[in-house]
């Protein structure tokens, strides 16, 4: 004690050592935790998943700490870790968790300190590079749990269906129940010309996600129909057989827009069992989320569509606030200044912004470099991505690409064919203005003017 006081009267006091504020589990840790949830689910609870709930009783923790310890995301004390560790038996490791470090700037709600994630397809979960769009989120997961529940998540490419889809499946995994995601970008282009055929590999898929032996040709009858053998199916064999509620995401679902005649007939059917769902217990048991990146522009029925009923949800791009954040999760403080000119390159594209922060944070670009160079260069980050861009529309049809070529060289909004502007809205090349469309952004701008003056 003596020595402290010498120590502050002759002012060589020092450095206080700061310290270390929070955990968060390794994926050895998650994982260890993860396999004893599991073994303690089959013997303490009769295999069926505990709830958050049932979880929060077990361990003792709030539902908020616990998700935060899963998510592996935000900072959490270490005796809550031990907590829960303890609650399945086990003991906490040094291996099992990490202190991330804390710089004197940082704002801890949203830092991770962790290596920037390159950003392709979608977001893992335990990722800490995932920025939620509140209150789109909550609003999804409050939806699902209910009976007979419909979600239809729309938004252009690259926006983060598929991520926010992910999460949904899991927080319903997460709540006593069975989900599954399907997306129809893995149906080979022979099975939309026959419906019968879709339809059973539908089925089949469904039954190998939910670890179910496949039965497809025990249900399905040439008197009924595919149709009604599919019904048959899912109603006396998957759902019966399930004794939680069935969540089923359906990824990329307007692949199905370019066969109107099998489009007709499935989104049909799914708006069946959605009305099913209404009056029935059995049907009550399936949710359905349905993802897509366009308009519908093909002809339905009213009564036949499932895009007019439910929960519709369109994910909105990122706001400047947003971006502010998303640049702290990579540890980098920008200016409201930055920011905007940032945004005024690539709009609020949640995947552009992302590359472009990930080779920042990695020192391999300069906002300033981003912001001034030629997007044709072969070190330019968005090169790929552009190149990519070009190809799709390519590989759409040539008219979708005279028909960009329009908008890019419009000073002001241009009216195009219904079908081109949703297509090319779905690429997230362009924006709707009232029934017009602009470009989205002006690094698509600049880099397809280029390529048009290049090939005229």
């Amino acid at each position: 004690m003596r020595s402290k006081i010498c120590m502050l009267m002759t002012g060589n006091n020092p450095k206080k050592q700061r310290r270390r504020r929070g955990v968060i589990l390794t994926e050895k840790g998650l994982e260890k935790l993860h396999n004893a949830r599991i073994e303690a689910e089959y013997v303490e609870n009769k295999g069926n998943r505990y709830t958050l709930e049932a979880l929060s009783e077990k361990t003792g923790l709030a539902m908020d700490t616990l998700m935060k310890v899963f998510a592996c995301e935000l900072r959490v004390d270490k005796q809550t870790l031990k907590c829960c560790f303890r609650a399945f038996q086990l003991n906490l490791c040094d291996e099992d968790f990490y202190y991330p470090p804390i710089s004197s700037k940082e704002d801890t709600s949203y830092s991770v300190s962790c290596d920037p994630e390159l950003p392709e397809g979608q977001v893992p979960l335990n990722s800490p590079f995932y920025l939620e769009r509140s209150p789109i989120e909550s609003d999804c997961y409050n939806a699902i749990l209910q009976p007979g529940a419909l979600i239809r998540l729309k938004a252009s490419r690259r926006m983060g269906k598929s991520s926010l889809l992910t999460r949904i499946i899991d927080y319903a995994n997460n709540h006593n129940c069975a989900g599954v995601s399907l997306s129809f970008q893995l149906a080979d282009t022979g099975l939309f010309q026959d419906l019968d055929k879709f339809l059973q590999w539908f089925c089949a898929n469904i039954s190998l996600n939910l670890k179910l032996e496949k039965k497809v040709t025990d249900y399905w009858d040439d008197l009924f129909g595919s149709k009604i053998s599919c019904k048959i199916y899912f109603e006396e064999y998957i759902l019966s057989n399930l004794k939680n509620p069935l969540v089923l995401g359906l990824d990329d679902v307007d692949r199905l827009f370019e066969y109107p005649d099998l489009a007709d007939d499935f989104f049909g059917l799914l708006r069946a069992w959605h009305e099913e769902g209404k009056n029935r217990d059995i049907w009550k048991k399936l949710r359905l989320i349905v993802v897509h990146s366009s308009e519908v522009y093909i002809p339905l029925k009213v009564t036949h569509s499932p895009f007019n009923v439910g929960i519709p949800i369109e994910l909105p791009r990122f706001t400047p606030k947003q971006v502010q954040d998303l640049g702290k999760i990579h540890e980098l403080n920008l200016s409201l200044e930055e920011v905007e000119n940032l945004m005024n390159l690539v709009g609020g594209n949640p995947y552009l912004l992302r590359l472009a922060l990930y080779n920042i944070c990695l020192k391999r670009i300069t906002l300033e470099e981003i912001l001034t160079s030629d997007p044709h260069g072969a070190s330019h980050i968005y090169r790929d991505h552009l190149q990519r861009q070009l190809w799709s529309l390519k590989q759409l049809n040539s008219d979708l690409l005279e028909a960009l070529k329009k908008v890019v060289f419009s000073s002001d909004p241009i009216e195009l064919d219904v079908v081109q502007s949703i297509k090319l809205q779905s690429l997230g090349l362009v924006d709707f203005k009232s029934h017009k469309v602009v470009m989205s952004c002006r690094l698509y701008q600049q880099y397809f003017q280029q390529h048009f003056w290049e090939v005229r």
